[in-house]
């Protein structure tokens, strides 16, 4: 991998993080396209850096709620700041138990399965078009819906099925006021994330040679500066319908996919 490669990649991953495109999809294609020749723990690597990359830029958007998710936690008072801290960490269960047990088995589902990323680009545009029908209301996320929320980000695990498509999908479907919740679809990936990252650390599983820092650097600044433009803007086209679009993108690629591997 170069620095041009890493940055396409970095820019990809920044983008579709937050536009509801599926970020693990797009990065499978392009590393197609790109004939990514990558040891398996050197595309881990960055992978991992990407994916903290974009966790930071949610982070620093989302500053203030994050702070709140802090208070909350260590108010030991029964409000809505806190309220809203044990709804994320609910919202966590779901890919946090299939990513620990089954964490090989998804490993597999990667590696240039293309046919797999584009069935699945198909189901996040059903998604999304369904969600883009619903009305708008002023609901808030409740425990119940925060599960439920947490199962559809488990789903995303899949490559292909957009992460933030599927949250905020499920959110819209089930009520939740659309602006509300891209704002929780963005804030419950954070923990999980940077829980990631600290266990592969940790785990040994990710090691940076002083060879590649350099293309790193450039693919985490490259996601990570996407990442800030992606988010705040995903918000306000949320906010205004405009889902369909995305939906359309999605079949497009993934009919597109499809017919590229099956003619192969």
């Amino acid at each position: 991998m170069n620095f041009i490669e890493a940055i396409i990649l970095g820019i990809i991953q920044g983008l579709t993080e937050f536009l509801p495109v599926s970020s693990s999809g797009h990065i499978e294609i392009f590393e197609a396209i790109l004939g990514d020749n990558s040891l398996p723990e050197e595309s881990l690597t960055f992978t991992v850096i990407l994916h903290f990359a974009t966790a930071l830029s949610t982070v620093v958007v989302f500053r203030k709620e994050v702070v709140e998710i802090f208070k909350g936690l260590f108010q030991f008072k029964w409000n809505e700041e806190t309220q809203f801290s044990f709804k994320i960490i609910a919202s966590m269960i779901p890919a946090a138990f299939i990513g620990f047990y089954f964490e090989d088995e998804l490993e597999t589902l990667f590696g240039e399965q293309i046919l797999l990323v584009g069935f699945m680009l198909l189901i996040t545009a059903m998604l999304l078009l369904f969600a883009d029908k619903a009305k708008n209301t002023d609901k808030k996320v409740s425990f119940g819906s925060a599960i439920v929320i947490g199962f559809a980000q488990a789903i995303a695990m899949l490559p292909g099925i957009s992460r933030s498509g599927a949250t905020i999908s499920a959110a819209v479907l089930l009520g939740i006021d659309r602006t509300k919740a891209a704002r929780f679809s963005f804030l419950m990936v954070v923990p999980l994330i940077i829980g990631k990252v600290c266990k592969d650390i940790l785990g040994g599983e990710i090691s940076i040679e002083s060879s590649q820092f350099g293309i790193y650097v450039a693919g985490f600044l490259a996601a990570f500066i996407s990442g800030l433009f992606a988010c705040t803007w995903m918000i306000s086209l949320v906010k205004r319908s405009k889902l369909s679009y995305f939906a359309l993108y999605c079949a497009i690629v993934g009919m597109i996919a499809i017919a590229v591997t099956l003619m192969n």
